[in-house]
C-alpha cells in the first residue's frame, strides 16, 4: 500500500453538483436556481416558509411550557439499594445519602437530588437521606426496619416557619380590611 493508491471506501464519497459549466450539462447560466427573486440570491434560506400557506409551526396549537426552576430528581428504587448493600457496595450501618449512592457508583450524579421509588424487595434496615419518597417506598423500608429522612419536606417546613424576607408584615390596616371582609361575608 503506497501514499497514491490511497482511496476513499466505496460509496463513502460523492462527487458535488457542478454548476454554472453551460446550457449542456443542464445546470448552466442560473444554476437550477430558477430566476430571479429572494431564493435565486446567495445566502437566503426562508425557514419554516412554505408558500404563503400557513406554516406548520403555526398551524400547531402552544401548549404547556417549560419552567425554568424545574428541579430534576434522579430515580433509585429499593431493590437497587437492596442489591447494592448485597453485593457491599453500600454499608447498611451508615446514613445513604445522595453523596454516598454516587460514591458506591450505583448512581451516576444527583442532580437535584434522589427520589426513592418502591420497586423491588428490601430485606436490610437503612437509614435513608433522599429529596422525596413514594409511599410504597416509604412502607417498603419500614416493613425492614429502617428510616426515611424527607429533605424536601424539611425544606419546606423550615421555609414556612421562616419569617417573611425582603416582604412586609401584613399592616394594621390590611388586617382591619380583612376582618372587614370577614364580617361582611357572615352577615350575608
Amino acid at each position: 500500500m503506497k501514499l497514491n493508491e490511497l482511496r476513499p471506501r466505496a460509496g463513502s464519497t460523492k462527487t458535488p453538483k457542478l454548476l454554472g459549466r453551460g446550457i449542456g450539462s443542464g445546470l448552466g447560466k442560473t444554476s437550477g436556481r430558477g430566476v430571479k427573486g429572494q431564493k435565486a440570491r446567495t445566502g437566503v434560506a426562508v425557514n419554516g416558509f412554505e408558500g404563503g400557506q400557513m406554516p406548520l409551526f403555526r398551524r400547531l396549537p402552544k401548549r404547556g411550557f417549560t419552567s425554568i426552576g424545574r428541579k430534576k430528581y434522579v430515580p433509585i428504587n429499593v431493590g437497587n439499594l437492596q442489591a447494592a448493600v448485597d453485593s457491599k457496595r453500600l454499608d447498611p450501618s451508615k446514613t445513604i445519602t445522595a453523596e454516598s449512592l454516587v460514591e458506591a457508583g450505583i448512581l451516576r450524579r444527583a442532580q437535584d437530588g434522589v427520589r426513592l421509588l418502591g420497586d423491588g424487595e428490601l430485606k436490610a434496615k437503612l437509614t435513608i437521606e433522599v429529596a422525596g419518597a413514594t409511599k410504597t417506598a416509604l412502607a417498603a423500608v419500614e416493613k425492614a426496619g429502617g428510616s426515611v429522612k424527607l429533605l424536601l419536606a424539611e425544606k419546606a417546613a423550615a421555609h414556612a416557619a421562616a419569617p417573611l424576607k425582603g416582604k412586609k408584615a401584613p399592616t394594621k390596616r390590611a388586617e382591619r380590611s380583612k376582618k372587614a371582609a370577614e364580617k361582611k361575608a357572615s352577615r350575608a
